[in-house]
């Protein structure tokens, strides 16, 4: 049995999204008990494309949704709006995992999965996608060598890259960097509003015949022929449970180690205007990151705000998860800065909102999705940032392996992957902290003097793996 789940204020958190796209009540909790075919746990996208897609191949199955604040309350709400074809995990990682064809074959299938996201948001009329591309820039002489390993990685993994390499000149007709020394673009990305993308993707399960409670959170799950899942003030029993947690998945006994909780952190300006955004070039909603070793993310929301995303906040002992960790002012400073470095004619921007989320890690940072027909058990995790694609195409097979149905989906290597344990407290902590400490101290001094991280401090290593 998986009991005593850690209990998350039920407060709607910060963020502009989820605030933007949450009007009304929210909707009622589970009372007394229930029998369906499939439970799940866990309102975010994972969840809720698991619900629509099984939906769509067994119209009649009934289907429960159960989560404990308000749909879209975790990264599914909070996300920097990126909808792109990639997994955390390299080409070359793939390839070494799973062979350059099986890599390949999962690199189509995310590709695919971004286009289908986009065919549902024009089939519900969910607005905010836009498949404008993404922009990989190195900052200074010290990023170039990065850059030059991303796009060679793809060919030392056997596969055609989606990037086209640019000079600064070039890159700068599609966004004005400062200090930007070259680029790499692709056209596959997107850019999503997420809070209204997982609005639409609930409302969507609703029609469809699916129930969603929220204001449930599960205080167990018993395993078995047929499972259940009890929460505070009812019992569902099923025929399926589905874990969709993503780094919640931390809080229940034996799966503490099974993902890193790491909190990433958003920054937003208040609107540009048309003729701000043309001082930068800044023409269509383009995602863009520069190669920085802590990672870094913006975007353009519709309404033409500015957000700027980023690693930083320190991994807290015991994957702690905690409202009080979704703020961490060094890395919300350093990410307005950034953005003033990036753009001096727009230093004059003023910011106005701030929210942060927790994401998954796993060990081997490759995502998972798994059906345990004799523990009545699917789970699905492990995106690392890389969720608001992913988790469609993780959902949707999860529906398939449910209902039964072979596809090109259900072959794919994430099928049945397992990753290994992250390590136990105190050599989690110390590890992983190590780390964070080390990456910001190479991209600092790569800013400063241009000396590009060389690939083999033991840092490195650590995070390549």
């Amino acid at each position: 049995m998986i009991s005593a789940v850690t209990r998350v204020p039920p407060q709607l958190a910060p963020g502009f999204w989820i605030s933007d796209a949450h009007p009304g009540a929210p909707r009622a909790p589970l009372q007394g008990s229930r029998r369906v075919d499939v439970t799940v746990v866990g309102g975010g996208f994972t969840g809720l494309w698991t619900a629509y897609h099984l939906l769509r191949l067994e119209p009649s199955a009934k289907v429960l949704v159960l989560e404990r604040e308000r749909v879209g309350f975790g990264a599914s709400g909070r996300n920097g709006s990126w909808c792109v074809p990639e997994l955390n995990a390299g080409p070359t990682l793939l390839a070494g995992h799973f062979g350059a064809p099986r890599a390949a074959e999962l690199h189509a299938a995310m590709r695919a999965t971004v286009d289908e996201i986009g065919q549902f948001c024009s089939q519900e009329g969910i607005e905010g996608f836009d498949k404008a591309g993404v922009l990989l820039v190195a900052r200074g002489r010290g990023q170039m060598p990065a850059l030059e390993a991303t796009q060679r990685e793809w060919e030392q993994a056997g596969m055609t890259s989606p990037y086209q390499r640019m000079t600064a000149a070039e890159a700068d007709g599609k966004l004005a960097v400062h200090q930007m020394e070259g680029a790499l673009f692709s056209p596959e990305g997107a850019s999503v509003h997420p809070g209204k993308l997982v609005q639409g993707l609930a409302a969507a399960v609703e029609r469809m015949g699916g129930e969603i409670f929220e204001g449930s959170g599960v205080t167990s799950i018993e395993e078995g022929r047929p499972p259940r899942a009890r929460t505070e003030l009812g019992e569902v029993t099923a025929g399926v449970v589905v874990l969709a947690l993503e780094a919640y998945l931390t809080q229940l006994p034996g799966w503490h180690r099974a993902v890193l909780p790491v909190y990433s952190l958003i920054e937003l300006t208040e609107p540009l205007t048309e003729a701000q955004l043309a001082s930068v070039n800044w023409r269509s909603r383009i995602c863009v990151s520069s190669m920085r070793l802590t990672v870094d993310y913006l975007a353009l929301t519709p309404d033409r705000r500015v957000l700027v995303g980023g690693r930083g906040a320190p991994y807290r002992y015991g994957s702690a998860l905690s409202p009080g960790l979704e703020h961490h002012r060094a890395t919300h400073e350093g990410l307005r800065a950034m953005f003033r470095e990036w753009f001096p004619a727009l230093a004059g921007v003023k910011f106005t909102d701030s929210w942060g989320g927790v994401l998954g890690m796993p060990r081997d940072w490759i995502p998972q999705v798994r059906l345990d027909r004799g523990r009545g058990l699917g789970v699905a995790y492990g995106y690392t940032g890389h969720g608001v694609a992913t988790t469609h195409l993780l959902g949707r097979t999860m529906a398939e392996l449910i209902a039964g149905r072979e596809s090109e989906r259900t072959d794919l290597p994430l099928v049945g992957h397992r990753s290994p344990a992250w390590e136990p407290e105190p050599l989690r902590w110390m590890a992983v902290r190590y780390v964070q400490r080390q990456l910001a101290g190479l991209d600092s001094r790569a800013a400063r003097g241009g000396r590009p991280p060389s690939g083999r401090t033991v840092a490195e290593r650590l995070a390549a793996h």
